[in-house]
């Protein structure tokens, strides 16, 4: 375990648990990769999904889309983790819901703070760090 330099919060360095991308999630992965925020949505009813799926959990429909956000919202709950699951993780990090713009709901981490400046409401925006080779990962930090 180790932590950052005066507590900033920041994404981990290469080594810790990574997620896998499938092939019905890989328009988010690619988006990614070219810094774009891309979302899955139902193209039938509209309903926005968390992630990708293979029939809309509102009206059973088969129509998985893909749409671009524009990487804004706020903070709309989180955590700061002080103990990680995870030797590869650094801390603190703090997990986070961010309420984004265009409705979506959305896991990742706010970086490029300290926890203390974390609230309720905070304006945040997308940004992207590799995690590995051929990963990407979307970050939120606060709005200067």
């Amino acid at each position: 375990m180790s932590t950052t330099d005066a507590g900033l919060l920041s994404p981990p360095p290469p080594g810790f648990p990574m997620p896998r991308p499938s092939e019905r999630s890989e328009p988010f992965w690619s988006g990614a990769r070219e810094g774009r925020l891309v979302l899955p949505y139902c193209s039938a009813c509209g309903a926005r999904a968390l992630r990708a799926f293979a029939v809309c959990p509102q009206c059973t429909a088969t129509a998985l889309a893909w749409e671009e956000s524009a990487g804004r919202g706020t903070l709309y709950s989180w955590t700061v983790v002080w103990r990680p699951p995870h030797p590869g993780f650094v801390v603190p990090y703090a997990p986070a819901v961010v309420a984004l713009d265009e409705g979506w709901w959305f896991l990742s981490a706010v970086v490029g703070c300290t926890p203390d400046a974390l609230r309720e409401g905070l304006a945040l925006r997308v940004e992207f760090h590799p995690a590995s080779d051929d990963l990407v990962l979307p970050y939120f930090r606060p709005v200067a």
